[in-house]
């Protein structure tokens, strides 16, 4: 009977440890209300497009807004963090293009700004592509 008694506590405690991953991070709610800026010639060329975003209704002048809605609730505002500090990047250039995005994103500020100057902020660049895709075409 202790055995049994044992076994039970046991299982009950391993299956209290599920659940959760210890991470701090909350799932983004899906909330945004962006403005996204992209200069498909960097900011010295004098052209640029601006488009707004507002999650989850998928308002906003952002081309496709109802989709990249539905991406950006896969995501948290960490995909809007700049590259730390001494993190070792290649040397890749993949093009003069920059990004700006401000406003709120899953209750927390956003102003970031993304470019395409090293492997690493190509990879920033690719993770939130969907919003600045329609910025890069002829204007």
């Amino acid at each position: 009977m202790l055995r049994l008694v044992l076994f039970l506590a046991l299982a009950l405690i391993v299956a209290g440890c599920g659940g959760e991953t210890g991470s701090s991070r909350k799932p983004a709610s899906a909330s945004a209300q962006l403005t996204i800026t992209v200069w498909p010639q960097g900011k010295s060329g004098s052209a640029h497009s601006t488009y707004t975003l507002a999650c989850p209704s998928g308002r906003g002048t952002l081309p496709g807004a109802h989709s990249a809605c539905r991406k950006l609730s896969r995501l948290d505002a960490s995909a809007f963090a700049p590259v730390p500090t001494g993190t070792a990047c290649t040397e890749i250039y993949g093009g003069p293009q920059i990004a700006r995005v401000t406003g709120t994103f899953a209750d927390e500020a956003i102003d970031a700004t993304f470019s395409r100057n090293n492997g690493c902020e190509i990879a920033r660049w690719q993770r939130l592509d969907f919003l600045f895709r329609f910025g890069l075409e002829p204007i």
